[in-house]
């Protein structure tokens, strides 16, 4: 990576984003930059001045606002960036919509989908280009994002898929739940499922299309699986969250991965759990009336 890097996190406010945040200013130097992301102006602005005065920050710290439903404003910081920095060095994309147990998947479905998909679509497309040789582009994901966990009828859509295609598919998805008919082509209820296997075979269609370049320069594009961490979006699915995780301690998996020398083959591409490759085709279909989150 070059001397002065550039390092960015969606859905940074709190959680695990601010805990990456937390640990990208920690690990950095001092003329490095973090830029912490989200939606609200004032939330922004009081977590990064929080994050400044942590006793281990060592790296700038900035809050930008960045709604990541707006895929005109991910394309226009990734054009910033390149303008005034000459491209970025890691990007996480962790922003996600929180959708309590009581609440109807169907009618929070395109809240969840923008946020989640289209925006990781947006990310992809507009960082992909700007990333500097040696950089990081991570989506954070979950294990639920392995092929295996859709119904057989769906896995097609998704494997070997171009992103223009993984698009397509999210939408197809999107639309089925809009009409009352996605259970019947084989969708699941709980949105989290197809969203993951989405998020992470766009992934792979972007790190596929330049494996060869990003690997003679030591660049890693991947997604992340963090495991079980205890956060407010999270809680509220736990029956027994005891041995989850606190943010900052499922950040350190990520950021190993952020500071690691070069980039590992086997690891390109994939979805990646505390270091090592998930297998793309394991997982099962979920049962609708268990709907714990799984890590």
């Amino acid at each position: 990576m070059n001397t002065s890097r550039i390092a960015l996190v969606t859905g940074a406010n709190q959680g695990l984003g601010r805990a990456l945040v937390e640990g990208l200013a920690a690990r950095m130097s001092p003329d490095d930059l973090v830029l912490l992301t989200g939606r609200s102006h004032r939330r922004v602005a009081e977590t990064a001045e929080e994050v400044v005065r942590l006793p281990g920050t060592r790296a700038r710290v900035e809050g930008r606002v960045l709604d990541v439903t707006d895929t005109g404003a991910i394309a226009g910081l990734a054009e910033e960036l390149r303008a005034r920095h000459g491209g970025v060095d890691v990007v996480i994309s962790n922003a996600v919509a929180r959708v309590l147990p009581d609440e109807s998947q169907a009618e929070r479905a395109d809240e969840f989908i923008d946020v989640s998909n289209t925006a990781t679509h947006a990310v992809l497309r507009s960082f992909g280009p700007v990333l500097r040789p040696g950089g990081r582009l991570l989506v954070v994901a979950s294990s639920l994002g392995t092929l295996g966990h859709l119904d057989p009828r769906l896995r097609h859509l998704f494997d070997g898929a171009s992103l223009d295609e993984v698009e397509h598919a999210v939408e197809s998805w999107r639309n089925a739940v809009r009409h009352g008919t996605a259970q019947e082509a084989g969708w699941p209820v709980w949105l989290n499922v197809p969203s993951k296997v989405a998020q992470v075979a766009a992934v792979r269609a972007v790190a596929a299309a330049r494996r060869e370049g990003d690997l003679a320069t030591g660049t890693l594009v991947a997604s992340v699986c963090p495991g079980m961490v205890d956060t407010a979006t999270s809680r509220p699915w736990f029956s027994d969250y005891s041995q989850a995780q606190s943010p900052a301690r499922a950040a350190g998996a990520v950021l190993d991965l952020v500071f690691a020398e070069g980039a590992d083959p086997a690891l390109y591409g994939q979805l990646i759990r505390f270091g090592q490759a998930l297998n793309w085709y394991d997982g099962t279909p979920p049962v609708e009336q268990d709907r714990i989150l799984t890590p």
